[in-house]
């Protein structure tokens, strides 16, 4: 049976749909779960014509990854569930397969926007390359915009 699952969340409503299946299933199967959030990686300066322009500020972004987890780690908490949380910088699938091997995970529980066709084509899919790559069991949850519209955005249980 499993005993950690690796639950990426990216800041989107789509990603955070997962949050409430992750309550159902967590407590019954005595999961440890491990929140991940990636910061993809820019350029910490560009220069343009007027001169260099500060991009992003590493740290502030680090800081706030880890606030925008802390909502779900508290609920999570809230019912007995066992969390940590986990915020890297780089490649979205690189980084939560990463994320998967040092968390010992043993299942990845993630949220998909289920595009097909040419969608998928130019946006590429997050959850199509780690369910490729990944050396544990995916579970993927679709998501379609009319759920998401319908369930709003996250908020917590209690």
């Amino acid at each position: 049976m499993y005993q950690r699952a690796l639950v990426p969340l990216d800041g989107s409503t789509t990603a955070e749909g997962v949050i409430p299946f992750v309550l159902q299933i967590a407590g019954p199967l005595g999961l440890d779960v491990t929140l991940l959030h990636v910061v993809i990686s820019a350029p910490r300066a560009a220069v343009v014509e007027a001169g260099p322009v500060a991009l992003d500020d590493p740290d502030e972004r680090g800081a706030e990854a880890e606030a925008y987890l802390l909502p779900f780690t508290a609920e999570l908490r809230a019912n007995g569930i066992r969390v940590t949380t986990d915020v890297r910088r780089g490649e979205p699938v690189d980084e939560i397969l990463a994320s998967a091997r040092d968390s010992r995970a043993d299942l990845i529980v993630m949220t998909t926007h289920g595009r097909t066709g040419v969608a998928r084509l130019l946006f590429g899919s997050v959850a199509e390359g780690v369910l490729r790559h990944a050396d544990v069991p995916v579970l993927l949850m679709r998501q379609t915009q009319a759920e998401i519209a319908a369930r709003g955005p996250w908020q917590p249980l209690r």
